[in-house]
């Protein structure tokens, strides 16, 4: 064996492919982004980034959308900064407005050089509509109620009483109708 070899096989972790695991987003971002780069002129790492540039808030009722370069420049000419085109809803307009010239200093400072110059809002829906997270109640019915009468009976204190009736009730009225009646 060659001493270069030896040397190889040495650097080589054992038991280590050099193929192993790597993160879904690594994977991702080399799949999307030269997609984006065609189509909107940028990187997926933009699009990532974007709650830490404009902030929660801002965040959840736009997105960038777009960089649009400046048409076919000849040799020799200077180089132009691109205009970001956002997506926003009409409530968020209003806020990014205000906010153009610090939003511009956080996209040029993500891409580190002067890459925008201008930004361009579009009104459209952005935001995700939320899922209702909250468990689906039913009413009872007056045999959960017999239960229910049955269960706080032999208690004396009142308030303590209603309370774990309540929530009795809550818990009741959270299950389906045929295991509340067993």
């Amino acid at each position: 064996m060659a001493r270069g070899d030896q040397d190889e096989n040495e650097r080589k972790p054992a038991g280590r492919h050099p193929r192993g695991a790597r993160p879904l987003a690594e994977l991702s971002g080399a799949l999307m982004d030269p997609i984006l780069r065609r189509k909107a002129g940028m990187t997926t790492g933009l699009v990532a980034a974007w709650s830490g540039i404009v902030g929660d808030r801002l965040a959840e009722t736009t997105r960038p959308e777009k960089l649009q370069w400046p048409r076919d420049r000849a040799a020799g000419e200077p180089f132009e900064p691109a205009t970001l085109v956002i997506a926003a809803e009409p409530r968020a307009a209003l806020r990014l407005q205000h906010q153009t010239a610090e939003i511009l200093g956080r996209v040029n400072a993500f891409f580190g050089f002067y890459a925008v110059a201008r930004l361009r809002f579009v009104q459209k829906p952005v935001a995700v509509a939320k899922r209702d997270l909250r468990p689906r109640t039913r009413s009872l019915n007056a045999a959960d109620e017999a239960r229910i009468s049955q269960m706080v009976a032999r208690i004396e204190d009142p308030k303590l009483k209603a309370a774990l009736a309540a929530f009795a009730a809550s818990t009741l009225s959270r299950m389906p109708a045929k295991r509340s009646q067993e």
